[in-house]
C-alpha cells in the first residue's frame, strides 16, 4: 500500500510540474462518474472534453459535509487522470489510463486531475 501511495505522489507531483508548463485547453474523450442524488438514486454525470490539464472539484459532491463522494469513475479521454478522495485534487487518489474500462463502485472520488499528456 505504501508503494502505491508513494508512487501515487510523485506522479501528482510530476503532473503539477507538467501542468505549470503546459497551456490549458481540453481533453478530447467524456470522464465520466455516478453519484447519489437528492432522493438516493444513483445518477450519472458525464464531462464532455474535461479541462486539461487541470483539476476538476466535482459539483455534485463538492460539500462533504452534505453528500457521499462520487464512484465508478470511467476515464474515456486520450489523457491520463489522476481520481482523488477529497476536493481539489487532495486526498487519497487513483490513476486510470486513457480510454480505461469501467471502474469499481467502490472507487470513490470528489475530484480528478487530468495530465493534458497523451
Amino acid at each position: 500500500m505504501r508503494l502505491r501511495q508513494g508512487a501515487a505522489a510523485a506522479f501528482g507531483a510530476l503532473v503539477l510540474l507538467a501542468a505549470q508548463s503546459g497551456s490549458a485547453s481540453a481533453a478530447e474523450g467524456d470522464f465520466s462518474y455516478t453519484y447519489a442524488g437528492l432522493d438516493g438514486m444513483p445518477r450519472t454525470v458525464t464531462l464532455h472534453e474535461p479541462p486539461s490539464p487541470g483539476c476538476v472539484t466535482l459539483p455534485e459532491v463538492a460539500d462533504t459535509r452534505a453528500s457521499e463522494p462520487a464512484f465508478a469513475p470511467q476515464n474515456e479521454t486520450d489523457e491520463w487522470a489522476m481520481v482523488f478522495t477529497g476536493t481539489d485534487c487532495t486526498g487519497d487518489s487513483w490513476t486510470l489510463g486513457p480510454h480505461g474500462r469501467p471502474t469499481s463502485e467502490r472507487l470513490k472520488l470528489r475530484s480528478v486531475y487530468l495530465t493534458g499528456r497523451h
